[in-house]
């Protein structure tokens, strides 16, 4: 795992402004650096080091191509290629090391973009063909690695994969989006291709693009999930498909314990982490049978808050049962909300704002992990994005007993959840699941995803900076990505169609890769792998979403191998008791990010509209926790990245 940078038809000085960017991505690679640049040709390549796969020399990067002919950076781990290379060396290819980063240049340079579609791994990578003078960028299927990038007048062009390595620099001005904006008061995240910042775009996840003369030429989708999801045999029954979950999962942890450096595992006692450890530690029995080869497994305990009154439950009776069940060593790390005094660097090391604490959990943990010497973690993130899980599934699921009706009898049904108290998580969750019934079926399914309803999320702007929105500016993106799910999906598939294509990149991957390569530490997702989620596409929904119980299928799959209390647990979430915080230890600061100097000197929120829904939140006529907590979380996001306050960065020089 590294980081990489490049620029393309810009003036200037090439060396200081990568080794300026090199700098500002250095927690992405503290292992090396290293820079490639043709003032004639004006492009520029840089890159931080992360070694996972030989650590030698002959693994760093930029990369020339044998023949001379192309130089690559790339960030992330091909799983497949050892089958690979064994392929290339067939043909007679000869390597000087043993990364797999050797082995997708020499694919590359062998086959060019259409190399892309026969790797497993997690990636984004950029060529440079010094002979056709083409810049080609590609991004992993499931969006695991970032990858932001920005057209500016004059055919300049820029591309990394941390965003402030652009801003830091000044290579971008920072002029807000207010889509995204927008979107994150809706979503808690932006969805791709935007990002908050006008004039910086993210890759989408399974395609590459071309760059030539420091002008975007194409972009291309070489992956395409909604051509394979429609083949799966409905006659195959429950107890096979069963086994086949339970082979795939095994298969794809196998693939990703590969690594020359200490590896580990997150743990908190859920299915997916236990899954994945599980397997984790059953290669390790297989390698070294009889020896005392133990997982190192990490969780987090935040102390003893009332995680009921958040709908949580306790995960850490469940990861020490999991571990003693399993036979693999869990490391704890205690914090508490003091955890939040890093909320600035949460935002920093981000990028993008993110208002989701559960990001701070995954800071503690990763650096915690570092400090026993491990720089790679198995994650069980993505299980509830191909198998279902979360609770908007079994509510879109309960949309059969009234989602037929007529809009009239929906809009009582809106009407009336309206008024039910929000004190409770129960009626939280009630109201939310009719909060949109008057909706079409379309909208109802987007609104899934939605924190906050898009007429009171317009209102919280100031009436200059909302001028161009309306409430469908919130609704767009979703729907547009609907658009593209084959027509034959039911409504589970197309909700989870949605989470790999927007909650999984734009949310979930793009926080726990920005916390972990913070702490410096690779965080793989087996339950990502290509093959598994492949099988997952074409299980039917009813072995997903079963009646009340999600992820049914990788449940039974899991029988003969975890206690049953463990699978069948209640839901958790990845998270801290932030309403309960936000009520107290939280409030002064509260009070001092949302006053009304301060947001009268951003110009951006309503302050009245603000003061209003924060004082319906304290008395409980509201639920705005989140919403709250994700406006503080911007108005810090444009102190660092629009006023430049960097000083949350330890190494604060800044770099011009």
């Amino acid at each position: 795992m590294c980081g990489i940078f490049g620029i393309f038809g810009y003036k200037g000085s090439y060396i200081q402004i990568l080794e300026s960017a090199n700098f500002v991505m250095r927690r992405r690679g503290p292992d090396g650096s290293g820079t490639w640049f043709d003032d004639a040709k004006a492009i520029g390549l840089s890159h931080v080091r992360l070694a996972i796969l030989d650590t030698s020399n002959a693994g760093s990067q930029p990369m020339i191509s044998t023949n001379g002919r192309y130089i690559m950076i790339y960030n992330g781990e091909i799983y497949n290629y050892r089958e690979l290379k064994k392929e290339l060396e067939d043909l007679g290819e000869t390597f000087l090391g043993s990364s797999d980063s050797e082995v997708f240049l020499s694919l590359f340079s062998r086959y060019g973009d259409s190399c892309f579609s026969r790797l497993n791994g997690i990636f984004a990578a950029a060529f440079w063909d010094c002979e056709l003078e083409i810049l080609t960028l590609v991004r992993d299927p499931m969006g695991v690695k970032p990858l932001y990038y920005s057209q500016s007048p004059g055919n300049k062009f820029s591309f990394t994969s941390e965003l402030k390595a652009l801003l830091r620099n000044g290579l971008i001005h920072p002029k807000l989006n207010p889509q995204a904006v927008l979107a994150h008061l809706g979503y808690l995240w932006s969805p791709g291709p935007d990002t908050i910042i006008q004039d910086i775009k993210k890759l989408m996840p399974g395609y590459f693009m071309k760059v030539k003369a420091g002008k975007i030429q194409s972009f291309q989708q070489y992956h395409n999930w909604s051509a394979m999801l429609l083949e799966g045999d409905s006659s195959t029954s429950a107890a096979d498909w069963a086994l086949r979950v339970a082979s795939s999962v095994k298969s794809a942890v196998e693939k990703q314990m590969v690594s020359d450096v200490p590896l580990g595992a997150f743990l908190s006692g859920g299915l997916d982490s236990s899954a994945v450890a599980l397997f984790g530690q059953h290669y390790l029995n297989s390698k070294s049978p009889g020896s005392a080869n133990r997982l190192q497994c990490f969780s987090i305990d935040v102390g003893e808050s009332p995680f009921s009154a958040e709908g949580f439950s306790d995960d850490l009776p469940y990861a020490r049962k999991v571990a003693e069940h399993i036979g693999v060593d869990l490391h704890v790390v205690r914090v508490g909300s003091e955890m939040m005094n890093r909320l600035s660097e949460m935002i920093y090391f981000l990028d993008e704002p993110c208002s989701d604490p559960a990001a701070l959990n995954t800071l503690f943990i990763t650096e915690f992990a570092r400090s026993f010497g491990i720089k790679v973690l198995l994650s069980g993130a993505g299980g509830d994005d191909i198998f279902t899980g979360y609770r908007r599934h079994f509510a879109l699921k309960q949309e059969r007993w009234w989602g037929f009706l007529p809009e009239s009898a929906r809009k009582v049904l809106r009407i009336g959840a309206e008024h039910l108290p929000t004190s409770t998580s129960t009626g939280r969750r009630i109201a939310k699941a009719f909060q949109y019934a008057d909706k079409d079926k379309d909208h109802r399914l987007v609104s899934y995803f939605l924190w906050m309803d898009p007429r009171r999320a317009l209102e919280l702007l100031t009436p200059d900076f909302r001028s161009e929105l309306n409430e469908e500016s919130m609704y767009a993106p979703l729907l547009k990505t609907l658009h593209y799910a084959p027509a034959e999906f039911d409504s589970i598939s197309k909700i989870l169609f949605l989470e790999r294509k927007h909650f999984l990149a734009d949310h979930n991957l793009n926080y726990t890769d920005k916390m972990a390569m913070a702490a410096g530490v690779e965080v793989r997702v087996p339950l990502l792998d290509l093959d598994l989620v492949s099988l997952a596409g074409i299980i039917p929904s009813s072995f997903k979403q079963n009646g009340v119980t999600g992820k049914w299928i990788f449940k039974k799959a899991m029988e003969p191998y975890l206690p049953h209390e463990v699978i069948y647990r209640p839901k958790t979430g990845f998270g801290v008791p932030l309403r309960q915080w936000m009520q107290g230890i939280l409030r002064p600061l509260v009070d001092d990010v949302l006053s009304r100097s301060s947001l009268l000197n951003r110009g951006l929120f309503d302050p009245k509209a603000v003061d209003a829904l924060v004082s319906a939140d304290r008395i409980g006529r509201v639920d705005a926790t989140y919403t709250i907590f994700g406006i503080i979380c911007l108005e810090l996001w444009c102190r660092q990245f629009i006023d430049g306050n960097f000083s949350v960065d330890p190494f604060i020089e800044v770099i011009h």
